[in-house]
């Protein structure tokens, strides 16, 4: 009998930090996009207003025991935090830090490096830099002796008792193999077995690296940029937007922006060939980054929770984990709520994603779809070295 454990893509930014305060005002955190959203166009869903957790802050370590609770009621096995390291200076380190210290909530989790420059590409400034990236071996070394501490915590989640580390944009990395060849060397001189390493596939630049730099497995990601559908010629193509266009007078937040169908999305991560290496699937609730975005923006329209079922269900029953312990299904995300994909209940559809995922879980696992409302699932169980 199969347990898949579904890890949820984790966004630590729900709190002030001083360099946010300086870049985009005081008290800055996420929630100011998520409530300044609005419709785009009919039947755009703005905002997404949160229901059981509400507009929180991270600082408060009760929350992130609240989110523990609700994720394993339904079946999460753990989370998977976006980390933020930039040559030494690490940003909105602050809940990771925080469940470390506490040690709650007892709920597995493991790191993504989200090693991407950060720019003004919200307000349309992409060229802007905030923070940027800077890699050298001497960066490496400090990088992942920083992480020895995370990975020994008997938390994180393993395979084979080797920590599970990903990686978003290896594609940056000036020499990959070199960089990961010191990290298995240094965590090993640690005292652990090695790192169970991952590349995450979001963009085309990212396929394929994973056997190029015999890395342990890939994790798909969801939307795949490299597989997305045709646009739908919706916005901007009204007579008054077409008059409105001659005259100069329209509205950017309608016409430069890109609107897609889910079921299409679905379609075509549906239809990507299996690879030669093992590539973890990943589906997402939705997608919409309108409320970052002022123009340019990616929106998916067309998701319920039961296309996002049947989509989970599909994944679990494509992928063939090579050893039980590999059976993860990542899941984007858990509070991505300015790009419009949460697990975490909303005024809009409350708990319906989280109890689709619970059945899609239940389900894979042969048990009984039905009863994910009422009861935890197993995958959901706090073990996490496998």
């Amino acid at each position: 009998m199969r347990t898949p454990k579904a890890l949820a893509f984790y966004l630590p930014q729900f709190h002030p930090i001083p360099e946010n305060d300086r870049w985009w005002g005081k008290g800055f955190t996420e929630w100011r996009n998520v409530a300044k959203a609005r419709p785009r166009f009919p039947g755009h869903y703005q905002p997404h207003i949160p229901a059981d957790l509400g507009f929180y802050d991270l600082r408060m370590p009760e929350i992130q025991a609240e989110q523990a609770a609700l994720a394993r009621q339904y079946g999460i096995h753990g989370f998977c935090y976006y980390h933020y390291w930039f040559t030494g200076k690490r940003l909105l380190e602050r809940p990771v830090d925080q469940l470390l210290r506490l040690g709650q909530p007892d709920f597995p989790f493991c790191l993504c490096w989200a090693n991407e420059n950060w720019s003004r590409t919200w307000d349309g400034h992409d060229k802007l830099l905030l923070a940027e990236q800077k890699y050298s071996a001497e960066d490496d070394e400090a990088h992942i002796r920083s992480l020895i501490p995370v990975f020994k915590d008997p938390r994180y989640i393993r395979v084979k008792d080797r920590p599970l580390f990903l990686v978003y944009r290896t594609s940056h990395l000036p020499d990959p193999a070199a960089t990961f060849a010191r990290w298995r060397k240094i965590v090993t001189a640690a005292g652990l077995p090695g790192l169970y390493l991952a590349n995450v596939e979001c963009f085309g630049s990212e396929h394929g690296l994973a056997s190029r730099y015999e890395l342990d497995a890939a994790v798909e990601f969801a939307p795949d940029w490299h597989t997305l559908p045709p646009a739908v010629p919706l916005l901007g193509h009204s007579p008054v937007q077409r008059v409105l266009r001659k005259l100069g007078k329209s509205d950017p937040a309608r016409d430069n922006q890109l609107v897609f169908e889910y079921p299409e999305l679905v379609k075509n991560m549906l239809s990507k060939p299996t690879p030669s290496y093992v590539r973890f699937p990943c589906v997402t609730p939705s997608w919409d980054n309108s409320a970052r975005k002022k123009a340019g923006a990616r929106i998916f329209r067309g998701s319920t929770p039961e296309l996002y079922e049947s989509w989970l269900n599909r994944a679990l029953a494509r992928f063939q984990p090579p050893t039980p312990g590999e059976d993860f299904v990542f899941i984007n995300a858990w509070n991505e709520w300015a790009e419009g994909n949460h697990l975490e209940p909303c005024l809009q559809w409350g708990h319906g994603y989280l109890e689709a995922t619970a059945r899609a879980l239940r389900s894979a696992a042969g048990q009984d779809p039905l009863e994910a409302r009422v009861s935890p699932v197993q995958a959901g169980a706090t073990t996490v070295s496998t």
